[in-house]
């Protein structure tokens, strides 16, 4: 059997600029796949912040499949052993948290590309591979098809960003706004100025190169205020935390009628 593996979210990016993205946080394959059933072009499967393993990841990708939805995992840290893993799981697309330096941007870029380019293990085994049915198919995609994003989180990262977005293989620069206020001091406050300020010097950054800006949302609005000034992709929602608020809303709802 012959395989394709072209990358549907480079062609979205390519041909619109804009993908509509939702985070995958409960573990579940179950709402991994209503994501993906309702029309997400990305779903990030989140491993840092989410209670899953592999094995759970496996589950996940195996819902999206036969979906146009893009798999983009979230992995836990920027660690080659953990990005292989996740890649041989069969993400097609990898955000990696805390990438703070040129020289881990660039640790990033060979974990996920196959020697010589690269130092990822190489195996017909695994899922990514087809389980040794035309292996090769996947192994000559992959370096050019993965799509790979690193995370923006402290100033070191934004003070190196310049050097960063230069980089062979980093297709996309993920702001991730909570962790930025954070890290200047303004715990999970984003809407201070000094970070406002600082996430357009990002954007004044990344958004002249071509390369992917991507960041979450916190309403449509927001969502496509962003879109406008050029993001390619925002995260629209989250199966737990918008459960979570349509939930709440309900019950506010009930005791409002009923006491």
């Amino acid at each position: 059997m012959q395989y394709t593996h072209k990358n549907y979210l480079k062609e979205v990016l390519k041909t619109k600029g804009k993908a509509s993205a939702a985070w995958a946080q409960a573990a579940s394959n179950i709402t991994t796949e209503i994501l993906g059933e309702a029309g997400f072009d990305v779903v990030f499967i989140d491993m840092e912040h989410a209670p899953g393993d592999i094995q759970t990841l496996i589950t996940q990708i195996h819902a999206l499949k036969g979906l146009d939805t893009v798999p983009l995992v979230r992995a836990t840290w920027n660690d080659f052993v953990l990005i292989k893993r996740i890649l041989d799981a069969g993400a097609y697309g990898l955000l990696v948290p805390y990438v703070n330096t040129v020289e881990e941007a660039e640790e990033v870029v060979k974990a996920v590309r196959y020697p010589t380019a690269g130092i990822r293990g190489v195996a017909g085994s695994p899922r990514a591979a087809h389980y040794t049915n035309n292996s090769m198919d996947y192994m000559n995609a992959a370096n050019n098809e993965i799509f790979v994003m690193v995370a923006v989180e402290t100033m070191t990262a934004v003070e190196n960003l310049e050097e960063i977005v230069k980089i062979d293989g980093i297709d996309g620069i993920f702001i991730g706004p909570n962790d930025l206020a954070s890290s200047m001091g303004y715990l999970c406050n984003p809407k201070v100025p000094k970070v406002q300020d600082t996430i357009k010097r990002i954007e004044n950054i990344v958004l002249p190169t071509g390369k992917t800006l991507a960041t979450t949302s916190g309403s449509f609005e927001d969502a496509k205020a962003k879109y406008e000034r050029g993001y390619g992709i925002i995260t629209l929602m989250s199966d737990t935390s918008s459960m979570s608020k349509f939930a709440r809303g309900l019950v506010d709802q009930f005791k409002g009628a009923f006491g």
